[in-house]
C-alpha cells in the first residue's frame, strides 16, 4: 500500500487564538492547546490508530509543534525536520489580517508571499520536498506541523496550485488523512476535531 501523511496541527497558542500570523516566532501553547494535544493522542492511541506503530513521525522543531507531539505521545518516535516550520511571514509577523490589509490591500499570502519572509514558490518548493519524502517512505508518516504549510502539503500532495489551500482551512489540534483512491492522491479525513468535543 502507498504511503499516507497524516496531519496534526499544533495546539491553540495565544497567538492562533487571536489571529496573529505566527510563522518563526516560538510561543508556547495555552493550557487549552496542551489540553487538546492531550485529547489527540488519546485519540490516535486507541482504535482504528492503536498509535500508528508501523508509522514514522516527523514534526516541526518549533516549541509548539514539538510539545503538541510530546503531549500526543510521539516524542520518542518522532525526528524535528526544519521542512515542517511555519511559512517565514517576514515583515508581517505577528500581525493579524486586518492589520495586514492596511498596510497592503488585498494582500493574499497565498499567491503574494510576505515581504522579507518566503514566497509563494518558496513554500511550494518546501512543501513539495515534504511531500516526496513521504511518497517515498516505507511506510504512513505522521506530521506535527503549523496550519499554513499544513494546506501547503495538502494542495501540493493533490497536484494543486498553492492557491487551493486558501479553501481548506484547519484548526488547532485538528487531525487529517492525505492518502490514496483510485491510485490517485486524495483527502481521506480533513480538519477532525471530534477528540476535542470530549
Amino acid at each position: 500500500m502507498a504511503p499516507r501523511m497524516l496531519l496534526a496541527r499544533h495546539g491553540q497558542t495565544e497567538w492562533s487564538l487571536s489571529g496573529r500570523h505566527t510563522g518563526r516566532t516560538d510561543i508556547a501553547l495555552l493550557d487549552e492547546g496542551r489540553r487538546g494535544a492531550k485529547l489527540l493522542g488519546e485519540r490516535l492511541h486507541r482504535s482504528p490508530w492503536n498509535g500508528v506503530p508501523d508509522a514514522g513521525v516527523l514534526t516541526s522543531p518549533l516549541v509548539r509543534a514539538s510539545e503538541t507531539c510530546a503531549l500526543a505521545g510521539f516524542a520518542d518516535r518522532a525526528e524535528e525536520w526544519d521542512g515542517l516550520l511555519e511559512w517565514n511571514y517576514g515583515a508581517y509577523e505577528g500581525l493579524t489580517p486586518a492589520e495586514i490589509q492596511s498596510i497592503r490591500p488585498g494582500w493574499f499570502i497565498w499567491r503574494d508571499g510576505v515581504p522579507g519572509g518566503e514566497s509563494v514558490a518558496d513554500i511550494t518548493a518546501r512543501a513539495d520536498e515534504v511531500v516526496e519524502r513521504v511518497r517515498t517512505a516505507d511506510r504512513d508518516v505522521l506530521v506535527f506541523a503549523h496550519g499554513h504549510i499544513l494546506r501547503a502539503l495538502a494542495a501540493r500532495w493533490l497536484g494543486y496550485d498553492l492557491t487551493f489551500a486558501a479553501r481548506i482551512r484547519l484548526a488547532p489540534t485538528s487531525l487529517s488523512l492525505l492518502g490514496w483512491a483510485y491510485d490517485a492522491p486524495a483527502v481521506e479525513r480533513w480538519n477532525d476535531t471530534g477528540h476535542l468535543e470530549l
